[in-house]
């Protein structure tokens, strides 16, 4: 694993010693201290102070890019040349060309990539999925998503931004690092989009990249969605709502809050509630041991996360684009 930041301490990392046949075995950290503290206390057998060196390590079959985006094309093709496949943190790069490119490599290497668009392994997405392929709604006429988020403390701290709005590290603002999760999983649930609009903008001016979007796709079926993002909405209006509308009813489920999907259907009411996994991340990871040991395949791959980056590309900066 290279990168000890807080996705993995308890979202991704402890996964790989709890599924059969999966082991964390190495991990690496740009500042060596932190990772020599964080493989005494995740019981990790080996820590590195180079990268690199991880990458080197025969006893390594797989490894986790857990950095910001910024590092990941670089760390991902230097993996391909040591014959290894790679499981990306989302975004899977910081552009859908960097996406491209380190696709195009590991197809040249016969090698998989595997992107943490865990969503796609997470129960409550796999009942939306579900209650949506069973045509309770009936023919789907209109999708709604909003996601509003107000601005974070650190925020306000120019002198010192997260890396989280830092374009050279991020791709771009909190919209690459949040709103990416909500697309991938339309993208799973009703198809890759045939078209992509979108318009944006930076309001507060707290920091580079927009923190202010919108956007129209056309998924499969002719099936239009009308999208926004702000983070700057003050914390009483938050909100994360996606709505699915149907001749036959409408259906209401969060992509981060996990609130309890709620679906109408004429004069019924039905609430369905979940239980996320104590390492959300797991599911996922399951599937990706399962695929490397010879059965099974993992939803999330090089190339559905490709096409999810092309999308944000497109919603920052872009005016049409047929995908």
């Amino acid at each position: 694993m290279i990168g000890t930041g807080n996705v993995t301490e308890k979202k991704s990392a402890p996964s790989f010693n709890k599924i059969e046949n999966s082991q964390l075995v190495a991990v690496t950290n740009r500042t060596p201290d932190k990772a020599e503290n964080y493989a005494q206390r995740h019981g990790i057998p080996t820590w590195y102070k180079d990268p690199y060196e991880v990458i080197r390590d025969p006893e390594v079959d797989i490894v986790y890019i857990a950095t910001p985006p910024g590092s990941h094309m670089d760390y991902a093709l230097k993996t391909f040349k040591s014959g290894k496949p790679v499981y990306i943190e989302k975004p899977m790069a910081r552009t859908g060309e960097e996406c491209r490119i380190i696709n195009e490599a590991a197809e040249k290497a016969g090698l998989p990539v595997f992107v943490a668009y865990y969503r796609r392994g997470l129960e409550y997405f796999k009942k939306v999925k579900m209650i949506i392929d069973s045509g309770t709604l009936g023919k789907i006429l209109h999708i709604n998503l909003q996601q509003y988020y107000p601005a974070r403390p650190e925020d306000y701290d120019r002198a010192n931004l997260p890396w989280r709005v830092i374009p050279e590290d991020a791709g771009g603002g909190y919209f690459h690092d949040l709103g990416c999760h909500a697309l991938d999983i339309l993208f799973h649930i009703f198809g890759d989009p045939l078209e992509v609009s979108g318009k944006a903008s930076n309001i507060a001016g707290l920091y580079t990249p927009e923190d202010t979007l919108s956007a129209s796709l056309v998924l499969p079926g002719e099936l239009l969605v009308s999208a926004s993002w702000s983070f700057v909405t003050p914390e009483p209006f938050n909100k994360d709502l996606v709505e699915v509308t149907g001749e036959k009813g409408k259906l209401s489920f969060g992509i981060f809050s996990f609130q309890p999907i709620t679906l109408h259907s004429g004069d019924h009411k039905e609430t369905i509630a979940t239980i996320q996994p104590e390492h959300i991340q797991m599911p996922l990871i399951r599937t990706i041991v399962s695929e490397l040991n010879g059965h099974g395949r993992c939803p999330s791959n090089g190339r559905t996360a490709e096409v999810t980056s092309r999308a944000m590309d497109i919603i920052r900066g872009e005016t049409l684009s047929n995908l």
